[in-house]
C-alpha cells in the first residue's frame, strides 16, 4: 500500500465522510476542490441503490458540495457492470427503485417477470409481499440471486428502517439460497470503480467511516485506507477489529495540502 504522498486516484465514501445528515462535512467541499486542482481522478462511493448518479449529484449540490454525476459510483452501478460482464445482454427482475433499474437498462439488460437470469435485489422504500414472494419462486425455478449491497438497515429522521440487507435475508430464509452480493465490503466494488476512472491499487486511497465496509474492502482490495471519526466510528469501534486502517483522521480536512498546491512548469 502506498504513502499518502504516493496516492495518485481518491475513492471516497458519501455519508459520513462528505455529509452527515445533508449538511457537508467541515473541509469536505475544500478537499474536492483541491483534488480538482490537482488533476487528481476521483470518484465519491455510496451503497444506496435507490438515487442516480444524478439525483445523488442533485443532493449534495444541495448540501453546498459540488459533484458532477459522472465522478459519483453507486453500488446499483457496481451490480449493473458485474452483470454486464457476466452475461451481456441478459435479463432481471428487480426489487429496487430508479437507481437500479436506471443502470441495468444503460447496461444492456432487460427487466422481465418471466424466467429472467437474474433477480436483483436493491434499496427500495416500497417493498411489497407480492414483489418479494415472485422473487423467491423465481430464484426457487433458477434464477441467480443477486443483491447490490448488505446494509440490513438504513437511517431516518424516525429511527432505522429495514434495507436491502434484511430483505436479502427474508428471501434466503425462504429459498436456501446465499446471494451474490456486489456492494461494499464486496471488494469489487472499489475494483469496478476503480476501474471506471483507470486507476490502480497501488497508488489508489480509499476514505470511509466504516471498519466493517470501508476499510476491510479497501484492505483487500490492496487500497491505502484512512477512516475519518466522523461517521459512526470511535475508538471504541475501532479496537473490536483486528484488523487496521492505513491511517486514521478526525476528519477529511486533515487531508488538505498546507500549502497552495502549485503545478509544476
Amino acid at each position: 500500500m502506498s504513502r499518502r504522498d504516493e496516492i495518485e486516484c481518491w475513492l471516497t465514501d458519501m455519508d459520513g465522510v462528505l455529509v452527515h445528515e445533508n449538511a457537508p462535512i467541515p473541509g469536505a467541499a475544500e478537499l474536492l476542490q483541491q483534488w480538482r486542482d490537482q488533476g487528481k481522478p476521483y470518484l465519491v462511493l455510496t451503497n444506496n441503490s435507490i438515487f442516480t448518479p444524478r439525483d445523488l449529484s442533485a443532493r449534495l449540490r444541495a448540501s453546498g458540495l459540488e459533484v458532477p454525476e459522472e465522478f459519483i459510483w453507486t453500488s446499483a452501478l457496481a451490480t449493473a457492470a458485474f452483470l454486464k460482464d457476466q452475461m451481456p445482454g441478459g435479463s432481471a427482475f428487480v426489487i429496487g427503485e430508479a437507481g437500479i433499474t436506471t443502470a441495468l437498462h444503460e447496461a444492456g439488460f432487460i427487466m422481465t417477470e418471466t424466467a429472467p437470469d437474474y433477480v436483483v435485489i436493491g434499496e427500495t422504500r416500497n417493498y411489497s409481499f407480492e414483489a418479494i414472494t415472485k422473487a423467491i419462486r423465481l430464484i426457487n425455478a433458477g434464477s441467480r440471486f443477486i443483491v447490490t449491497n448488505p446494509d440490513a438497515t438504513g437511517p431516518s429522521t424516525e429511527g432505522p428502517l429495514p434495507a436491502t440487507g434484511a430483505i436479502a435475508a427474508l428471501i434466503t430464509k425462504a429459498t436456501n439460497k446465499e446471494p451474490y452480493v456486489v456492494g461494499k465490503p464486496n471488494p469489487m466494488m472499489f475494483r469496478s470503480a476503480m476501474n471506471r476512472i483507470g486507476a490502480h491499487s497501488e497508488n489508489t486511497g480509499m476514505i470511509g467511516d466504516r471498519m466493517d465496509t470501508d476499510v476491510v474492502a479497501g484492505i483487500e482490495a490492496g487500497l491505502h485506507t484512512i477512516l475519518v471519526r466522523t461517521g459512526i466510528s470511535d475508538d471504541a469501534e475501532i479496537a473490536k477489529y483486528p484488523f487496521r486502517p492505513s491511517e486514521i483522521l478526525d476528519s477529511v480536512a486533515e487531508l488538505l495540502a498546507q500549502e497552495p498546491f502549485e503545478t509544476e512548469l
